[in-house]
């Protein structure tokens, strides 16, 4: 007897464990398995240098407390203070759309899984204003298969090169209100977001600029038309030159801000070896 008990014990304990189904309006119940490969950081760091809108404050980090204390041990401690659209982040729905989804009511499903990069960058280097059309999407899939239901989708201007110079990178350095009508910078044309939401069916999508929409853009078509569709975008990506065209995860886990409309976003690229 004492024998059949242990025996039904690690045959119990070594069952896999249960997990509930992804739910579309709870994030802390979708399920994700890690897959295995080479790490690659889609993430600028937070720092003096990094890129913000014109019209917004940079990163600042105070340091609280650096040295040894009274009782002898060593502590560091600081208090930062950032925009929530500034450096590698995240816009959610509701930045654009009233209603939409805040970043901390977006599945974690939508934001890890398969991805893609659309390797645009030959087009935007004598053009920083190219805006990326329905047609650069269907030369992708003529070559590479149709975009599937659930991808990432990852847009490689090659813009990420000139990063932190902003005159090279947004197209000005200057500052303030007036200076985002100098914006220039690739973005995706508002007519093939409208081609993404009407005939694919995309988690997310990103890129290597300041924006989803072009720095020329005054009305941000682009952002309302896939924020509507709940579709969420990363901006400000680095090392998608370092990504294949396919079969590779990602993995975007941004600042959990209850209602926020965007944040600071830790984005990672996970490349099968070869």
């Amino acid at each position: 007897m004492r024998v059949v008990l242990i025996a039904l014990l690690c045959a119990t304990a070594c069952q896999p464990a249960s997990v509930d189904p992804p739910d579309s309006r709870d994030p802390s119940k979708s399920v994700f398995a890690l897959p295995s490969g080479t790490v690659v950081d889609l993430s600028h760091p937070y720092d003096e240098d990094t890129v913000f809108w014109p019209t917004a404050a940079g990163f600042e980090l105070t340091t609280d407390f650096e040295g040894f204390t009274e009782a002898g041990y060593y502590y560091t401690a600081n208090t930062f203070c950032t925009a929530e659209h500034g450096g590698t982040h995240i816009d959610a729905p509701i930045h654009f759309a009233e209603g939409g989804r805040s970043v901390d009511q977006i599945p974690l499903d939508h934001l890890m899984g398969d991805a893609v990069v659309i390797d645009v960058s030959d087009r935007c280097s004598g053009d920083a204003d190219y805006q990326i059309g329905v047609g650069d999407f269907e030369s992708w899939e003529a070559q590479h298969g149709e975009l599937r239901d659930g991808a990432i989708v990852l847009l490689n201007t090659g813009f990420a090169r000139f990063w932190p110079d902003r005159e090279l990178y947004m197209g000005t350095d200057e500052r303030g209100p007036e200076a985002v009508a100098k914006l220039h910078f690739p973005g995706l044309d508002p007519e093939a977001a409208a081609w993404l939401v009407a005939n694919r069916s995309i988690n997310a999508i990103g890129l290597d600029t300041p924006s989803i929409d072009f720095g020329q853009s005054t009305d941000f078509r682009s952002h309302q038309v896939l924020f509507a569709a709940d579709i969420p975008a990363f901006e400000n990506l680095m090392g998608l030159n370092r990504l294949p065209a396919t079969g590779f995860v990602v993995i975007a886990l941004p600042m959990k801000i209850a209602g926020g409309s965007g944040g600071p976003l830790r984005i990672v690229a996970i490349v099968p070896e070869s």
